[in-house]
């Protein structure tokens, strides 16, 4: 297991215990267990997609919890055939697999098509967390950033 010990980070910062904790708490959880396969895409500045590889599932087999935070996608087959397999080579188990989510960040939409279940994030800050600029001497109501502000507000 590749642990990283963070505590020479945590005696100099303040603050940071979240990340942290959430850094330790994904490294245990996910030490060994790489079932269902699957792929993070960045598909814009506020935009992402996760695809998992669940082949066999049916859309019923599958459950997605979106919380505040945290993406919880299971698993669970409910064929009942009494199958009498000479060799099992694909992977029919259950599973849970949990994605930590940025503040932020909603679950758009979901698709199972060819295998894959896609899942399409969107990242939208609200109006009052964006940066404003504030004009100097000026009694103008404050205005948004327009541009570059994915990166200010990150």
């Amino acid at each position: 297991m590749n642990r990283f010990d963070f505590t020479p980070y945590r005696r100099t910062t303040v603050g940071f215990d979240r990340l942290f904790d959430l850094l330790e708490r994904q490294a245990r959880a996910n030490a060994g267990d790489n079932y269902p396969p699957f792929n993070i895409e960045r598909r814009g500045d506020e935009s992402y997609c996760i695809t998992l590889a669940v082949a066999g599932f049916k859309p019923e087999d599958l459950d997605i919890t979106a919380q505040q935070n945290l993406l919880v996608i299971r698993g669970n087959k409910t064929d009942a055939d009494d199958k009498q397999f000479l060799h099992v080579g694909i992977a029919n188990r259950g599973f849970e697999r949990r994605f930590e989510l940025a503040d932020f960040v909603r679950v758009e939409a979901a698709d199972l098509s060819d295998g894959l279940l896609t899942i399409d994030l969107v990242r939208e800050v609200p109006e009052a967390m964006k940066p404003k600029k504030v004009l100097i001497g000026a009694q103008k109501p404050l205005t948004v950033i327009e541009g570059d502000a994915s990166a200010n507000a990150a």
